[in-house]
């Protein structure tokens, strides 16, 4: 593994195929790199929701900021972490911002490279017309459905609790390392006999996984963060030991983490510096496995 690059490190040079964290602008890190160099691409861009994403947290019982809670009581408060997150593009601006990464995107994989693009309801459609433009519609592998239960319940319509992520193979030959693959229960163990039931089965297209709950200690208040789980599982898939894994939207730098622990080498690129210094520093507290 490279030695991780520092927070303030320049894009790279024409050819140039880093390792470690790189703050910049996905576009002109990805101008940089050579064609075919990448392995396996995980990105959870902006959604185009045409907004400012912002989660900040606070700490009670101390602070000079007072709060009314239950019965009206007050409590004393200070705020931790205020991140911000700008996603507040015009439809065409994100379209064409979205076939610029995605071109690009596309470029550097490998022959057997991989691309998981992470969208939701508000863009994954267009997304999909712009990848099979960009690879082909064979080259189209799966849709996979990351379902979770938390948060608030809309009242007015089915609440939204899914995302979208799209998978791309470069060519007619891709990595999919099926034994690797982390298992989940059989839903009626007792008809698959004790064998099955213990190694249980494979995931479909369709992953439960929960959202990072608030008191996890993998939070890091990060407002886009995705569970390591979930990153563990595509890295595993789609990848191979020492292999390069690219995220070019790190936030808060799950996929990075889940390469180093599972023995993949890690590009990663943000061009928010909150993003950029949380991934260091979660990348520095984590040990290969």
């Amino acid at each position: 593994m490279g030695a991780a690059l520092s927070a303030m490190t320049a894009v790279p040079g024409p050819g140039a195929v880093p390792e470690g964290v790189v703050l910049g602008d996905c576009r002109e890190v990805l101008a940089g790199l050579p064609d075919g160099c990448i392995d396996l691409v995980y990105i959870d861009p902006p959604f185009g929701t045409g907004q400012v994403r912002r989660l900040g947290s606070i700490r009670t019982g101390v602070g000079t900021r007072e709060r009314v809670g239950f019965g009206g009581r007050r409590y004393p408060f200070e705020v931790v972490s205020d991140y911000r997150y700008r996603d507040d593009m015009s439809l065409s601006e994100y379209l064409e911002f979205l076939r610029q990464c995605l071109s690009e995107v596309h470029r550097v994989l490998r022959p057997t490279g991989s691309l998981y693009l992470h969208l939701d309801f508000h863009a994954a459609h267009y997304a999909r017309v712009l990848l099979d433009e960009l690879f082909g519609p064979e080259r189209f592998l799966n849709e996979v459905i990351w379902a979770y239960d938390y948060g608030g319940r809309a009242k007015d319509r089915w609440p939204r609790k899914h995302d979208n992520i799209l998978w791309y193979s470069k060519s007619a030959r891709w990595t999919f390392n099926v034994a690797d693959i982390d298992r989940i229960p059989y839903m009626a163990p007792g008809l698959v006999g004790p064998d099955k039931a213990s190694r249980g089965k494979l995931p479909t297209d369709t992953w439960w996984l929960t959202i990072v709950p608030t008191n996890s200690a993998e939070r890091t208040g990060y407002p886009t963060q995705k569970p390591l789980k979930l990153l563990e599982r595509i890295v595993r898939a789609s990848s191979n030991p020492g292999e390069l894994v690219a995220d070019f939207f790190c936030g808060s730098g799950t996929t990075g983490v889940a390469a180093k622990g599972l023995g993949r080498r890690y590009l990663l690129v943000d061009d928010n510096p909150d993003a950029v210094r949380i991934t260091n520093e979660r990348l520095s507290s984590s040990a290969p496995r």
